[in-house]
């Protein structure tokens, strides 16, 4: 993953410090640094927080597009991103079990994502998002276009 840069940018563009930023998260500053350096995965829940507060897209945050922001956003929900990632799953023709091996984990994770009960891991939504370049704001629930970037 490549967001280090970005955090990096965002935080300087609007004269933040990183406890500034840990602030907003609701973390300690050593862990907002740990993501900033990437030595820890930045979960959705940060990030889903930072596109909001800063009126960034996901794409953008995550090194995907130049472009910042989408028109016509929604709050990301657990369910709608979901349902996104069995559409997707489908629509590239791909078992649970086949998307699991992909991703390196069991498909009882890949149900557990689809059925909603929580946002996919960082790390899965980054590299389904890369190898197919789908939106991980579209994933997410958070825009209906554009599905591909």
């Amino acid at each position: 993953m490549d967001y280090k840069i970005r955090l990096l940018d965002i935080r300087i563009d609007n004269n933040y410090t990183q406890q500034d930023m840990a602030n907003i998260l609701k973390i300690s500053r050593s862990t907002y640094k740990d993501y900033e350096l990437q030595i820890s995965v930045i979960p959705i829940k940060h990030l889903i927080t930072l596109s909001e507060f800063f009126d960034l897209s996901i794409d953008y945050i995550l090194g995907f597009t130049r472009k910042n922001q989408y028109l016509n956003t929604i709050d990301a929900d657990k369910i709608n991103a979901g349902i996104r990632l069995k559409e997707f799953r489908k629509e590239y023709k791909l078992t649970q079990v086949k998307l699991a091996s992909i991703l390196n984990t069991t498909f009882s994770t890949i149900a557990f994502y689809e059925k909603g009960r929580n946002f996919i891991a960082t790390p899965f939504l980054y590299t389904i998002c890369r190898k197919y370049h789908i939106s991980a704001d579209y994933l997410l629930g958070k825009i209906n276009r554009p599905k591909y970037i």
